[in-house]
């Protein structure tokens, strides 16, 4: 097989088996999808294939797991994650991924509550209606905050993608992307 396709069958069978974890049982909103978005960006020559590969595995996941109105918003904030991803890990690094990784944690955050303010007859249509669907992502829900635990899942998803995939790359030379 080329180098390739050595490295993009690793990077899809990487990503296919991050994605199921979504169907495993889990904290709120404690995925793996954001860091699989900005992992794509990062590791695929063909840069398109990172965001394909990612949100059809996702996709996959949501038809088993159920789909919701608010899933455009969703997409959207990964895809807008994997664009971050294509502008700051041209040049992988611990900081660079901890740091852009946080960021995709924000984004997709304002990003959606963005998404459930807007329109919504549950919050009224002004700057006070959005700050309070804001605060409302913010708040803990049985215990768990929904922020905090998609930071917390980016952080960690992205240090074993990242870390797994470096480690990976030292055994088998073959799947260092060419320079």
């Amino acid at each position: 097989m080329k180098r390739i396709h050595i490295r993009t069958v690793s990077l899809t069978a990487i990503i296919l088996l991050t994605a199921l974890s979504r169907l495993l049982p889990h904290p709120y909103n404690f995925t793996p999808v954001a860091a699989l978005a900005l992992f794509g960006a990062a590791t695929f020559e063909r840069k398109s294939l990172g965001l394909i590969i990612p949100l059809a595995a996702m996709l996959v996941s949501d038809v088993l797991i159920g789909f919701h109105s608010g899933m455009g918003s969703v997409y959207g904030s990964f895809a807008a994650i994997w664009a971050l991803g294509l502008v700051f890990l041209r040049n992988i690094t611990v900081t660079r991924v901890a740091g852009v990784s946080l960021l995709s944690s924000a984004l997709f955050f304002l990003i959606t509550n963005f998404a459930v303010w807007y329109g919504s007859p549950f919050y009224p249509q002004n700057p006070q209606g959005l700050l309070a669907s804001y605060a409302a992502g913010l708040a803990f829900y049985n215990g768990q905050s929904f922020f905090l635990n998609g930071v917390l899942g980016d952080l960690t998803f992205s240090a074993v993608l990242f870390g797994s995939y470096y480690l990976l790359q030292r055994q088998f030379p073959v799947l260092k992307m060419a320079r």
